[in-house]
């Protein structure tokens, strides 16, 4: 029986691609996975592979071996080093770049040159030093070589007079260049001039059994990467088409080609912790004389809500998931850059029969909306996001649309429309009638709608009016609708206090719609 050979941790390192495969992307990270299948023959073996994206957490880092001969993965890390930039010219430099390096290569021969015309000039300095030492001996001692020391001294001054022009001409051009090059470094480094770049690897130490591609996973979270969820609604007549997109941005320093992309709004990054219970005291007393006497009461606004959304956040918004995480999938591979920009992502689409209400609240605003109501037909959550809205003319605004569970019923607003006016009049009367003084506020409130129909329309249509009345929260005070009154009588009043109106318009009809409601109390309320 033998052993195979096991490779030492001291064998050279080998290095390999491990591309992205598939992304979960988070409300604000994302969960990369990477795969790559490698030859490999039975021992141990160190492997880098890369590069991967250099902000990943390092302690999120997991490796698996998911196909191949049996394997086991000892070790697994991330590293990083700093690439700086190149220094010798490469096929893609630009033209600034080019013309930077030609500067640097000139202004070295420039200082060459000049250096050996420093040097020259230093020599026949000397040389006309000894010519006229010569001189000054032979004439001491009585020689008298006129002519020669004449040569010799003009042939010395010209070729010390052509040097030194010379060089004069090469500090001109080397002081020319200078100031070029710190121009040209200057706009490059406001142009194209790129810090160092910080490069990650994923090192494994990985024992095989037996020789034969082993596939290997790595999944790790970085940050840098979000998604946030967007729609459009094409209203076609009675159908409403709605589709589902996520945006999706990344800067993670590597891009995502072909990947298997999943949508999740888990939270990873919250604490799972139980709220903090504060001992909350409750202690009764005694009325005094005066609130026995009176019952204060006051109006104020109250929004009618429901559970579920939170209150809204400045910046970007959160997803809002109703509470439980939600996972989408991107039904075909996508591809995503590291740019830092917006990119649409489709992720899913259906048609509902779309019902269309022409509505108004006139306290509100005067002008009448088309409101289009219809199902959850997607198979998933529609999580709360901005809406693109689509008719027959083409893109007519940006709407709002809450969370809806699949299988229930959204409204979206297509805008204000402009074939109607309603006009609000309101008018208020006190009294106190009775033995007991009892204050009787008397509300009127006339709505005048009116109709404005192209020629050649035809058909009658329905107005949805709301108005609202106050809804009182002590037994002291009552509010009651005059429905005798009121013309005509409200289609429905609600727990909330909205009155309705269904109001049906010919073209180029008019009506008005009144309303007469009463705020009784007693005398013991004060603040009415």
């Amino acid at each position: 029986m033998t052993t195979p050979m096991r490779t030492p941790l001291t064998a050279p390192v080998r290095t390999a691609a491990a591309p992205v495969t598939a992304v979960t992307c988070l409300e604000d990270r994302a969960h990369l996975e990477r795969e790559v299948v490698l030859d490999l023959e039975p021992g141990v073996h160190r492997l880098r592979l890369g590069p991967v994206a250099a902000p990943a957490v390092d302690r999120t880092l997991h490796a698996e071996p998911f196909s191949g001969p049996p394997a086991t993965v000892r070790d697994a890390r991330l590293v990083r080093a700093w690439t700086p930039r190149p220094r010798i010219p490469a096929d893609d430099d630009s033209a600034l770049r080019l013309r930077a390096k030609a500067l640097e290569e000139e202004s070295t021969a420039l200082e060459r040159s000049r250096d050996r015309l420093r040097t020259r000039l230093d020599l026949l300095g000397g040389l006309a030093a000894d010519l006229l030492r010569e001189i000054g001996e032979g004439v001491g001692f009585g020689e008298s070589e006129v002519p020669r020391w004449t040569r010799d001294l003009d042939r010395v001054d010209a070729e010390r007079e052509e040097y030194g022009e010379r060089l004069r001409t090469a500090d001109a051009r080397l002081a020319e260049a200078g100031a070029a090059l710190g121009a040209v470094r200057e706009a490059l480094a406001l142009a194209e001039e790129e810090p160092a770049e910080l490069t990650a690897y994923a090192e494994l130490t990985v024992e095989v059994a037996a020789a034969g591609p082993v596939g290997l996973r790595l999944s790790h979270l970085v940050p840098c990467a979000l998604w946030r969820p967007a729609y459009r609604a094409v209203l076609d007549g009675d159908a409403l088409a709605l589709e589902t997109d996520a945006m999706v941005w990344q800067r993670t320093g590597e891009d995502w080609s072909g990947v298997r992309l999943t949508l999740s709004t888990a939270r990873s990054a919250s604490a799972v912790e139980p709220p903090r219970l504060d001992e909350d005291r409750l202690v009764l007393k005694d009325r005094t004389t005066a609130e026995r006497r009176t019952v204060d009461v006051e109006l104020r606004e109250e929004e009618i809500g429901s559970l579920g959304p939170a209150a809204p956040v400045n910046g970007l918004p959160g997803v809002d998931d109703g509470g439980e995480a939600r996972v989408l999938h991107a039904p075909v591979p996508v591809s995503v850059r590291s740019d830092g920009r917006a990119h649409r992502v489709p992720v899913s689409s259906f048609t509902t029969p779309a019902g269309v209400e022409f509505a108004a609240s006139p306290e509100l605003s005067p002008l009448v909306t088309r409101v289009v109501r219809g199902d959850n037909r997607s198979g998933h959550a529609l999580l709360a996001g901005p809406v693109d809205l689509v008719r027959g003319s083409g893109f007519t605004g940006r709407g709002t649309l809450g969370f809806t569970a699949p299988g229930a019923p959204f409204e979206l607003a297509f805008g204000g429309d402009d074939d109607h006016r309603v006009v609000r009049e309101t008018e208020e009367s006190r009294d106190t009638t009775g033995l007991a003084q009892r204050t009787v506020v008397t509300r009127t409130v006339r709505l005048h709608v009116s109709r404005f129909s192209a020629p050649g329309e035809d058909g009658d249509r329905t107005l949805v009016l709301r108005e609202r009345i106050p809804v009182s929260e002590v037994s002291a005070v009552e509010v009651r609708v005059r429905a005798e009154v009121c013309s005509p009588v409200p289609d429905a009043v609600d727990a909330e206090g909205v009155v309705r109106w269904d109001v049906t318009l010919p073209p180029g009809g008019r009506r008005t719609v009144t309303l007469v409601y009463e705020v009784s109390a007693s005398a013991r309320v004060a603040g009415l």
